[in-house]
């Protein structure tokens, strides 16, 4: 039995927000650190997610990997991410793991992403897109619109996101955005690789990114 912990931790990778932006990717928080593989966000080489961008992107599963290392590169991937057009932000600032782990089911959320400072930096966001439950729950709980809240979109659906600013110092409005789901990356989510290679490509597709 895991032990219960209630030290918060802060999140511990920088959003990257490349200024021509139209999408951005939005999860909750890493695993542990004794979990990483490498300094960026996805850190564990068993989650899925840089293999499903190299198969969607490039037919290539190993297209981020670092030769036979269980790594990916982290530059290479940044750099894609910037030439795409793709941000990457958590939903969450600050946490609590109540069981010492990665689960989102038993991550209290302290702090979330504050909207109002990241989606200045990308002017020409369209769209947010999430891969878990939890992500999806922290971002309509920012919506000032209480029916919002309860209507999560399913895996592979998405729903109108109206954002209102809280900060009414700004005369600026957010832009009109959608909200996303799709399939997690965990391979504790039981999907094939293959069938969430062709959800995200399908995506992205749609998106105009392919």
């Amino acid at each position: 039995m895991e032990a219960t912990t209630t030290e918060m931790e802060t999140h511990p990778f920088e959003p990257v927000l490349p200024p021509n932006a139209t999408l951005m990717m939005m999860g909750t928080f890493p695993p542990t650190s004794d979990k990483w593989a490498m300094q960026f966000h996805y850190p564990n080489f068993y989650n899925d997610m840089w293999r499903i961008y190299g198969g969607a992107f490039f037919d290539d599963v190993n297209y981020f990997r670092v030769g036979d290392e269980k790594h990916f590169d982290p530059k290479r991937i940044r750099d894609f991410l910037f030439e795409r057009g793709i941000a990457l932000c958590p939903t969450v600032r600050q946490a609590i793991r109540e069981t010492g782990n990665a689960s989102d089911k038993n991550l209290t959320v302290v702090t979330p992403v504050d909207l109002d400072t990241i989606l200045p930096k990308v002017p020409k966001l369209e769209a947010l897109f999430t891969t878990g439950g939890k992500a999806t729950e922290v971002l309509l709980n920012l919506l000032n619109d209480p029916p919002i809240k309860s209507k999560q979109p399913k895996t592979n659906q998405s729903i109108g996101y109206p954002y209102q600013w809280h900060n009414q110092s700004t005369k600026a409005q957010a832009p009109e955005l959608t909200l996303h789901r799709l399939p997690s990356t965990s391979r504790a989510y039981p999907l094939a690789l293959d069938k969430k290679v062709a959800a995200y490509k399908a995506f992205f597709e749609k998106m105009g990114k392919l």
